[in-house]
């Protein structure tokens, strides 16, 4: 009788992981549901004659042609080269923007009333407009393209963070001074931490548009980088390699938004709601 029952207790916890397994599957076909049914019809148009292959690529050929540049690496090569850059001119703006958004929003609050304006209009200028200025001053080289990295990701970065310090509870300051911490502690224990969720939005921010105006930038005066890459398929009408890169982008920009999402959970996790007692 005994061992009966333990089978079928063994049975009844098989089957409960088979089924929460199974329930795991479904939800995530759910939630996938319009991607799934877009590769179909993305696949099935250019097979039935739907659109032309000349123009749209199935993703079957688009995959085997991001395998190729895998294979030859040609792809590491061009993601390399845009990652770099991306990477040069949003640390340059993090370096500088963090810091100089403290002393805006932090002890210079006059200071701050009167460049704000200026802060926000010049945020507002669209960067492709600058394209042609920042070639002038800088020329067709790296300089011009961190540059301009620099400029989009400066501004999101900068503004974000005199906010969050801006918001940063005053009940918080007074009760740290009224315990008597120093101001190195103050600002390492309170004022960063309670700051962090609007600098973490500036950063997150700035990653995307710095990715994604990169590749303009590297249309224009670029020997390498997937900008480049794009300009140099699209020239050549190499229509399977540029839906390839175009999937690459996206995938990058992708990865980049779930790398700070998650480096947020991680750090800023008393923002987490407390369990009850």
């Amino acid at each position: 009788m005994e061992g009966t029952l333990k089978k079928v207790v063994l049975k009844t916890k098989g089957g409960g992981e088979y089924g929460k397994a199974l329930s795991g599957v479904r939800s995530l076909l759910v939630d996938n549901l319009s991607i799934i049914v877009f590769l179909i019809i993305w696949e099935a148009a250019p097979r039935v004659g739907l659109v032309p292959q000349t123009f749209i690529s199935p993703p079957s050929i688009v995959l085997s042609t991001l395998w190729d540049l895998v294979a030859d690496g040609v792809l590491l090569i061009h993601v390399k080269a845009s990652l770099l850059r991306a990477v040069f001119g949003f640390v340059l703006a993090a370096v500088i923007g963090i810091p100089l958004g403290f002393f805006l929003g932090g002890g210079f609050r006059l200071f701050e009333r009167i460049v704000t304006p200026l802060l926000r209009l010049l945020a507002e200028v669209n960067p492709f407009s600058l394209f042609p200025v920042f070639i002038l001053i800088f020329g067709i080289g790296e300089i011009s393209k961190v540059s301009m990295i620099f400029w989009v990701c400066l501004w999101p970065i900068l503004l974000n963070t005199i906010t969050g310090v801006k918001n940063v509870d005053e009940l918080l300051i007074k009760s740290a001074r009224s315990m008597g911490v120093k101001a190195v502690d103050m600002f390492f224990k309170v004022v960063l931490p309670a700051a962090s969720p609007g600098i973490f939005h500036g950063l997150k921010t700035s990653c995307n548009t710095a990715f994604f105006m990169l590749i303009a930038a590297e249309m224009i005066g670029a020997s390498s980088g997937l900008g480049w890459l794009v300009f140099n398929a699209q020239n050549n009408y190499q229509i399977p390699k540029l839906f390839a890169t175009t999937v690459t982008i996206s995938a990058l920009g992708l990865s980049l938004n779930y790398l700070f999402t998650e480096l947020e959970r991680r750090i800023i996790n008393w923002k987490e709601s407390e369990p009850d007692y």
